[in-house]
């Protein structure tokens, strides 16, 4: 089977299951794991992530605006690799290319060509793409077994946090402007032991304005800027910290301010993303959980790893 995947959660999907061999065509944005160095890429972005997040999310408000695609698709060389099945997205406009473009793409291909969207909203949803990706790929005893293990490690966090406090938690998915995250993170929150004050379950993330996260008085705040790296958020966190009021929120008082790899655990739902519970579970309860991370996952916010603002573009 020839398998091309314009979505980094289905890259690791597949990858996870066995079939990097499969795997002819990525997306840009696909970089885990390490073993599709090399794949062909077919897609590129109107922005890249080193850019501040404001230029961002203007430029992609623009062109959505207009109707246009925040994404390029290399339609020859896709139409070259004669995939059996391609898989992507129509969740959101600004994760991977969407499945109109991709069909759009892939009208001159072989009849018999699967193009599968996935569209997961909760956890449940991710594990049930897994199992979808191993029916489609003939991998289903492998997508079986792999969702075992992660409901188990799931079941293990749910444990080790039974019957402690639960701290109220805000998640800010993007810093400029600010934007609540939704979807399965408010319920990976619950399952870490904590509550989510602002997050609603299922449904996108949102804009808020700084005094709603003021007057949510998270005992936590856990930044998860889409598609940015624990490096790369510190390098935007004083969009936070040079607000006013930030010293008198109640995280920030208590120090309980974290940075994550949220393009890695958070982001993307495939199978890392109860890493990213995990990853909650210590820092909501770093008694209990007992779950080995991997390195530089996340870390406190000190004052003295505030970075530089970004430079403005010319």
């Amino acid at each position: 089977m020839r398998i091309v995947s314009l979505l980094p959660s289905a890259t690791e999907i597949v990858c996870a299951l066995g079939l990097t061999d499969s795997l002819v065509g990525i997306s840009h944005d696909c970089d885990y794991p390490p073993e599709i160095s090399g794949k062909a890429v077919l897609s590129e972005a109107i922005v890249t992530t080193n850019l501040p997040s404001g230029v961002i999310d203007a430029t992609i408000r623009g062109h959505l605006h207009k109707g246009k695609s925040v994404y390029h698709l290399d339609e020859r060389q896709l139409t070259s690799l004669q995939p059996d099945l391609i898989l992507t997205q129509e969740l959101c406009a600004v994760c991977a290319p969407s499945y109109t473009l991709v069909k759009q793409a892939a009208r001159l291909l072989e009849a018999q060509t699967r193009l599968v969207s996935l569209e997961p909203e909760s956890l449940a949803g991710i594990l049930d793409n897994i199992l979808l990706v191993g029916d489609l790929t003939g991998r289903a005893a492998e997508a079986a077994a792999l969702v075992d293990q992660l409901r188990a490690r799931i079941e293990r966090v749910r444990e080790a946090v039974t019957g402690r406090s639960r701290p109220r938690v805000a998640c800010i998915e993007w810093l400029d402007p600010l934007f609540v995250a939704g979807h399965w993170v408010p319920e990976m929150v619950a399952l870490a032991g904590g509550m989510d004050v602002l997050g609603r379950g299922g449904e996108p993330s949102f804009v808020v304005p700084w005094q709603t996260i003021i007057d949510s008085e998270p005992d936590v705040i856990v930044l998860m800027p889409c598609g940015f790296t624990v490096p790369r958020t510190r390098q935007e966190v004083y969009l936070l910290t040079e607000r006013k009021g930030w010293s008198n929120v109640r995280a920030v008082h208590a120090g309980q301010v974290y940075l994550t790899d949220a393009s890695a655990y958070f982001n993307r739902p495939g199978p890392r993303i109860v890493t990213g519970v995990e990853i909650l579970a210590r820092i909501l309860h770093p008694q209990v959980a007992s779950a080995h991370l991997p390195a530089d996952v996340y870390e406190r916010l000190e004052h003295a790893r505030v970075e530089l603002p970004l430079p403005k573009p010319r």
